[in-house]
């Protein structure tokens, strides 16, 4: 962490200990710098950091004043706040980003807060072996054949992929990228400008911040239910407010919530954003990760508009390390597939051919029911734990696929602090504020239950029950 980012969480602390109460000026940069011994940037940083989450406001000429709380909606699990869909913002979420991966890469660590599933799920011997066999028989004239739009072979996969859920897909609309997170930046990128606005999730994938922040765009977060999904009011009322250039949702098993958005509220949005003539990058990597009978509609099976810019990926499903994934992106797909020319160029030629082949061959489905029953199994046993060992009260979601459940604490916490304990103690968890523009849901946190389930992850899980009442993470709430 930072030395502005503690400087506003030791102020963050004081103002929701109630020790500075709403409407009370807060001390002048001037102040902060003598007291704290901090320069004017880190005391003008910290400021920024404390009115992004909502706890201060800035009035001109006259300084900084403790803000009222923002008001709630009532929902399940720790809905998120209707004030969250209010004014765009700039996005600094990176640095925070940056510190809780870095520290979860140590080894030996139990990845609860990894954005992984286990490769000891994967085929990977069988991947090999197709793409042994494809290296050996890749054409030479293949370096030019399989550039973007990419291997025809596995795009023609790909395609048959929709068809098995009722979609017409052509093939020459699908290009293959490195990884889902490229097809979801270049359909950013062609839809958009600096400064434009971008609404997300909130909580929402930190990628997507990421990839704002990047271009130099501006969010509007929409609130996410965790029992019932996107709040498709205050998307309309985003969009009847804000000159949204771009939406950028997950409509399956939500990361990190895990919550999926029915049909009709898929229809519903598909319909809402076709009114504004605002197209929907649409994150679907955890959709074959469903445990039902069957692959839950994506919102692109409701665009007739070609608004819908899909993005899938075989990284969490099948591939990890091969960095396969693609996007369908509808009328933009010309230009998406310029902007994979200008970027990257292509993907790896064999690993694409490799995949087709496995594809075609290897018994996908045949995998899939196995790692879907595996995580379904993984997902009771955590669920389990956490009844048994966290505090009670505390509530999580039950995902109906993929690998994330997300914990909301009924007793006041900071995650950032439970996140620093809980690495000294060899265990890493996804803290909420890293799936917020504003840093929000200080008091949730994300877990991973994509590993095989071991004493030692009950262990990790009974840890962070007795690190939830240490003073540390208890008084900074």
């Amino acid at each position: 962490m930072t030395r502005y980012e503690r400087l506003a969480q030791s102020m963050a602390t004081e103002i929701r200990s109630g020790n500075l109460t709403p409407g009370s000026r807060m001390p002048s940069l001037r102040q902060i710098i003598a007291q704290h011994g901090v320069s004017q940037s880190t005391a003008a940083r910290a400021y920024y950091l404390l009115e992004q989450w909502g706890l201060v406001r800035a009035e001109e000429r006259s300084g900084y004043y403790v803000a009222p709380p923002p008001a709630k909606v009532a929902g399940a699990a720790g809905a998120a706040s209707r004030a969250a869909a209010g004014e765009s913002a700039t996005v600094d979420i990176s640095e925070l980003v940056f510190s809780v991966l870095d520290a979860a890469k140590r080894p030996g660590i139990v990845p609860l807060g990894s954005a992984f599933p286990s490769p000891l799920l994967f085929p990977l011997s069988r991947l090999a072996k197709s793409l042994g066999q494809a290296a050996r028989n890749v054409s030479p004239w293949s370096t030019v054949v399989d550039l973007p739009p990419g291997n025809e072979n596995l795009r023609r996969q790909i395609a048959l992929r929709y068809m098995r859920v009722g979609i017409s897909q052509p093939a020459e609309d699908i290009i293959v990228t490195n990884g889902a997170l490229e097809a979801l930046n270049l359909c950013l990128m062609a839809v958009t400008q600096p400064g434009d606005i971008v609404a997300v999730e909130s909580p929402g994938f930190y990628a997507a911040l990421q990839a704002i922040e990047r271009l130099g765009l501006r969010a509007v977060e929409i609130p996410v239910d965790t029992a019932t999904g996107l709040d498709l009011d205050a998307l309309a009322e985003a969009l009847d407010k804000h000159p949204i250039r771009a939406c950028w949702f997950m409509t399956n098993f939500q990361n990190p919530t895990g919550v999926t958005l029915p049909a009709q509220k898929k229809q519903a949005l598909v319909e809402l954003l076709a009114k504004h003539d605002v197209p929907l990058i649409e994150d679907d990597v955890y959709g074959e990760l469903h445990y039902a009978p069957n692959y839950p509609p994506p919102a692109m099976a409701f665009d007739k508009r070609g608004l819908v810019m899909h993005c899938g990926s075989f990284s969490k499903n099948l591939a990890p390390g091969y960095r396969v994934g693609w996007a369908s992106a509808g009328r933009f797909a010309e230009r998406v597939q310029r902007l994979k020319l200008m970027t990257t160029i292509s993907a790896s030629i064999p690993v694409q051919a490799g995949i087709a082949d496995y594809l075609e061959h290897g018994g996908y489905e045949r995998h899939l029911k196995k790692i879907r029953l595996a995580m379904q199994s993984q997902r009771d046993a955590m669920i389990d734990a956490i009844r048994r060992w966290l505090p009670e009260g505390t509530q999580h979601t039950c995902p109906e696929g993929g690998y994330f459940l997300w914990l909301t604490f009924r007793e006041a916490v900071d995650a950032m602090a439970l996140h620093r304990l809980a690495i000294e103690r060899g265990i890493s968890v996804a803290p909420g504020p890293l799936f917020s523009a504003s840093h929000a849901f200080e008091n949730c946190i994300r877990l991973n239950y994509g590993h095989p389930w071991s004493p030692r992850i009950d262990e990790a899980i009974r840890t962070l029950g007795e690190l939830l009442v240490h003073p540390e993470v208890r008084a900074q709430a």
